[in-house]
């Protein structure tokens, strides 16, 4: 009795599973095809929260940049000011290093509103080579500052 019920459900279980292999091929592509499809639009929702996401950070950089840019133009109106009460000789030597540095700072702020949002493949090594040269920039602003303490 009991080996008949065990080859009863072995037998039952085999059905089972062969029965379950038994999917037609239209049925298998169809499902492939949706999981497909699915995989798409998965994709494509990523794609564009990826493409917002670099906007925003372009636009977040671009806006803390041009903040930056504009204290040091602040800055520079306040050194000139300070400069115009020096002796002949210390002007002189100020007024052209402050030259210098106006002009840095108006390259920065022309690159700044020459990158393109749309050249999001060149974005990083923008950041990185505008970074490093704003920190430069910082720098010689220091400097000068130091001098003319």
């Amino acid at each position: 009795m009991k080996k008949t019920i065990f080859f009863l459900v072995l037998t039952l279980f085999m059905a089972a599973t062969i029965l379950q292999g038994c999917q037609s091929s239209a049925d298998k592509v169809e499902n492939a095809n949706e999981k497909v499809d699915k995989a798409k639009a998965n994709m494509d929702v990523a794609q564009q929260e990826l493409d917002k996401a670099i906007k925003d950070s372009i636009q977040q950089f671009k806006k803390e940049s041009e903040e930056k840019i504009a204290k040091y133009d602040h800055d520079i109106g306040e050194f000139k000011e300070k400069i115009a009460r020096e002796n002949n000789e210390t002007r002189t030597r100020d007024e052209r290093k402050l030259a210098e540095l106006e002009q840095q700072n108006s390259e920065m702020k022309q690159r700044l509103a020459d990158f393109n949002e749309d050249r999001r493949d060149q974005w990083a090594s923008f950041r990185t080579k505008f970074n490093h040269d704003m920190e430069e920039h910082d720098k010689a602003f220091r400097n000068f500052w130091g001098i003319r303490k």
